[in-house]
């Protein structure tokens, strides 16, 4: 298995492992003064997924099946 899809894989459970954020369920602590903690977590694991998948596009993509689909046909 190639180095970038077994990063992605491992990168995947990590991240679904974390969204279950049990450990925030009943800190009363507000981030920056109004932001409850679960919500400012979440806030967080958004962008940490969108960068991480934008990775994962860039780097684990499978060009040779596009390379495929863009042949002419003949």
């Amino acid at each position: 298995m190639r180095t970038p899809v077994l990063v992605s894989i491992i990168g995947f459970i990590a991240l679904f492992i974390l969204h279950h954020d049990f450990w925030n369920w009943n800190n009363p602590a507000l981030v920056l003064g109004f932001m409850p903690v679960g919500l400012a977590y979440h806030a967080g694991f958004s962008i940490a997924a969108g960068v991480f998948w934008a990775l994962v596009s860039r780097f684990a993509w499978p060009h040779s099946i596009e390379a495929w689909a863009d042949e002419p046909n003949d």
